[in-house]
C-alpha cells in the first residue's frame, strides 16, 4: 500500500488552518483545503504493514489502506468509493472524529502516524465538491416499516442502510432540524451544517422520510409507534447531562454546555434567541468545567463570542506529554492534547474540583480545591483551596444517560445499571422488535461509533425482518453509488 519507501520519504502533513485571529471573527470552519500532490504524498506514507492495525482502531473498519493507496495513485473516483464503502458520512468523521484509527497506525510505533484523517476528509470533500454523492436507490421494496426514533449519526445510519435494503423508514426528530447532536451540538466552525442538508437530500431520494418536531412518546405515544410499524430503532442519544450539585448551583449564570451551544448553532442557523433565555460569553470570563470536546467547543465559542477571559478546569490530573505506559499501541493513547480551540488561546487547568459557587444575585466566583487520586477517588488536597472569578460557568462534564421519561419507559425497554437501554448481540432491546443503536445503549461516545452502532443495528432489524440480510455483505444490488 502507498509508496514502500513513502514513509521514509515524506513527513507527516497536519491540516493547515486560517490563522487565529482571522477564524475567531466568524463560524466558518478554518481548515484549509490541501493540495492534489501534497495528499499523494500522504497517501504515500501509508507502508504495506502486512497487518493494517488501522482498520480495527477504526469501529467502521473503514479499508483505510485501500483509499490511502488509491489517493496515492491518484485514483480519486476509487478512494470516494472505498471511502463509503463502510462509511455513511465520511464528511462528518472526516471533520469530527479523533482518528483512534491514527493511534492504531503501524507506522505511529516510531514515527508520526499517517495522516489518515487528512485524507479521509480531503476525500470527502473531493466527492461533495464534484457531486459524487447520487441516491442509491432499492430496487426492490419490501412494503415493511421502520421508525427511526432520532436522527444522530445512529438514527441517520440505521436509516439510510435499512432504506437502502428496501425498506419504508420514517426518522422521527423532536428538534426542529435533523442531526440532533451534529446539528445543535457540534459548533459550526467544527463542522458547517450544509452538510447534514447535502445528505438529507440524499437520503430523502433514497425513500427516507424525516418528520421534525415530533416528541416521540408526547406527540405520539409509544403504542402507536408499535402498531403503526414492524420495528422501530432508539436513537435517542445520551442527552442527560451530568450536573454539579454543589452549593450556588442555581445562581443566574451556571448553565449546561449543551444549552450555550445549541444557541449559538441557532444563532448561525438564522434563529432569533429570546434575549431573556440568552447565554452570551461577551465580556465575560467565563469558566468551562470539563476538558473533553464539548468543553473545547465552548472554549471555540467562547473566543467567537468576545469573552473576556476563558479558563477551562478539568478534575483529572494533566496527562503526560506523550503515550502513556497504561495504554500501549495500538490502543487510545492517554496523553494531553491541543484542540483548535485550545490553540486560539484561553487557560487550562488540571486536577480542579469545584467545590461552590457564590455571588450577589448571579455566579461570581468558583470556590475550587486541588484534587488528587487515592484508591482510585478523588480526594481534596490539604490547604489547596483558591477562589477564581467568573460570571459565566459552562458545565460541560459528559452525560449519563438517554433521556427516559416518555418513550423509553412507555416501551418498557430494560436498562443496564447506567440507565443505558440494555441490548443483546443483535441490538434488540428486551422489547421484541425494538432495537437501540449508539449513545442510547452504548453511553457517551464518539460519532464514528454511532454511525457503526446505527450500521450494525440496520442489519439485524433487517435479518428480524426478513429472515436474512445482504446488508453486512454489501451485495445489495450494485454497490457503486458514482454518477
Amino acid at each position: 500500500m502507498g509508496k514502500v519507501t513513502g514513509f521514509l520519504e515524506f513527513p507527516r502533513l497536519e491540516p493547515r488552518k486560517a490563522p487565529t485571529e482571522e477564524r475567531t471573527k466568524n463560524y466558518k470552519e478554518f481548515e484549509l483545503p490541501v493540495l492534489r500532490e501534497e495528499l499523494s504524498q500522504q497517501g504515500a506514507r501509508c507502508m504495506d504493514c502486512g497487518v493494517p492495525f488501522c482498520n480495527t482502531g477504526c469501529p467502521l473498519g473503514n479499508l483505510i489502506p485501500d483509499w490511502n493507496d488509491h489517493v496515492y495513485e491518484g485514483r480519486m473516483l476509487d478512494a470516494v468509493e472505498a471511502l463509503h464503502a463502510t462509511n455513511n458520512f465520511p464528511e462528518v468523521t472526516g471533520r469530527v472524529c479523533p482518528a483512534p484509527c491514527e493511534a492504531a497506525c503501524v507506522l505511529g510505533i516510531n514515527d508520526e502516524p499517517v495522516s489518515i484523517k487528512l485524507i479521509e476528509h480531503s476525500i470527502a470533500d473531493y466527492a461533495l465538491e464534484h457531486k459524487l454523492l447520487a441516491p442509491q436507490k432499492s430496487k426492490k421494496r419490501t412494503s415493511k416499516r421502520v421508525a427511526v426514533v432520532g436522527s444522530g449519526p445512529a438514527g441517520l445510519a440505521a436509516a439510510q442502510q435499512l432504506a437502502r435494503a428496501g425498506h419504508d423508514v420514517v426518522v422521527f426528530e423532536k428538534d426542529d432540524r435533523v442531526g440532533g447532536l451534529l446539528q445543535y451540538g457540534i459548533p459550526d466552525f467544527k463542522m458547517e451544517k450544509w452538510l447534514i442538508a447535502r445528505r438529507m437530500e440524499q437520503m430523502s431520494a433514497e425513500g427516507v422520510e424525516f418528520r421534525t418536531g415530533i416528541d416521540v412518546g408526547k406527540d405520539i405515544t409509544a403504542s402507536q409507534l408499535k402498531s403503526e410499524f414492524n420495528a422501530i430503532v432508539l436513537a435517542l442519544g445520551s442527552r442527560v447531562p451530568r450536573d454539579l450539585p454543589v452549593e450556588g448551583r442555581d445562581l443566574p449564570g451556571v448553565h449546561f454546555a449543551m444549552d450555550f451551544l445549541t444557541q449559538q448553532n441557532r444563532r448561525v442557523a438564522g434563529d432569533v434567541i429570546d434575549p431573556s433565555l440568552s447565554i452570551s460569553a461577551h465580556g465575560k470570563h467565563v469558566i468551562v468545567l470539563g476538558g473533553g470536546d464539548t468543553g473545547s467547543d465552548c472554549i471555540g465559542t467562547s473566543h467567537r463570542q468576545g469573552a473576556k477571559s476563558v479558563t477551562s478546569f478539568e478534575i483529572m490530573p494533566r496527562p503526560p506529554e506523550d503515550r502513556a505506559e497504561e495504554t500501549p499501541w495500538p490502543r487510545w493513547p492517554l496523553m494531553f492534547r491541543t484542540s483548535s480551540s485550545h490553540e486560539e488561546g484561553g487557560d487550562r487547568d488540571f486536577a480542579v474540583s469545584t467545590v461552590k459557587f457564590s455571588g450577589n444575585g448571579r455566579v461570581e466566583r468558583l470556590h475550587c480545591n486541588r484534587v488528587e487520586l487515592v484508591n482510585g477517588r478523588f480526594s481534596a488536597v490539604p490547604g489547596s483551596e483558591f477562589e477564581v472569578a467568573g460570571d459565566l460557568v459552562l458545565l460541560a462534564m459528559g452525560f449519563v444517560h438517554p433521556e427516559k421519561n416518555g418513550l423509553v419507559t412507555d416501551l418498557g425497554v430494560d436498562l443496564d445499571d447506567r440507565g443505558n437501554v440494555r441490548v443483546a448481540g443483535n441490538f434488540m432491546s428486551s422489547v421484541p422488535g425494538v432495537f437501540a443503536a449508539g449513545d442510547c445503549q452504548r453511553g457517551q461516545s464518539l460519532v464514528v461509533w454511532a454511525i457503526a452502532d446505527g450500521r450494525k443495528t440496520a442489519c439485524a432489524v433487517d435479518e428480524y425482518l426478513m429472515g436474512r440480510t445482504e446488508l453486512a455483505t454489501g451485495n445489495l444490488a450494485d454497490p457503486r453509488f458514482l454518477l
